[in-house]
């Protein structure tokens, strides 16, 4: 069992600018087959924007998506998590900040991201969680 999140992560995570609109992060999402981006400014983690981010934070205001940039979706107060952490620390932070992704910083620069469906795989392989995360995506 791994104990390090560097383990488990997904390494190089995908990451745009404040400023990036809405729409062209829905189409990355897509298109890479992914629920969530790292917003990054001058290389440093600025925010983390999800799909659910996207929907509840701009879509169901109405208006036009393209007038809206990730910076109006994005959870701005990141909780994360170093490469060297230990995968219990971030089973606790999850828990206690109810989040399903962290994003894994080295010295304020992302490096990879970990998700609740990552450590299920690494910590109960027969759950049900753990076998839908290890599947195929839906085409």
């Amino acid at each position: 069992m791994a104990r390090k999140i560097r383990e488990v992560m997904t390494a190089d995570p995908l990451a745009v600018g404040p400023q990036t609109s809405v729409v062209e992060v829905a189409r990355l999402m897509r298109d890479e087959d992914i629920g969530a981006v790292l917003v990054t400014e001058g290389g440093q983690l600025r925010g983390l924007v999800t799909d659910r981010d996207l929907v509840v934070r701009v879509l169901c205001r109405g208006g036009n998506a393209e007038d809206h940039s990730v910076a109006d979706a994005c959870s701005a107060e990141v909780v994360s998590v170093t490469p060297d952490d230990d995968i219990r620390r971030a089973v606790d932070l999850m828990r206690r900040h109810a989040l399903r992704r962290l994003p894994v910083v080295e010295e304020g620069r992302p490096v990879g991201i970990v998700s609740l469906g990552d450590l299920a795989v690494e910590r109960d392989t027969d759950s049900a969680l753990s076998e839908i995360s290890a599947a195929d995506p839906n085409e």
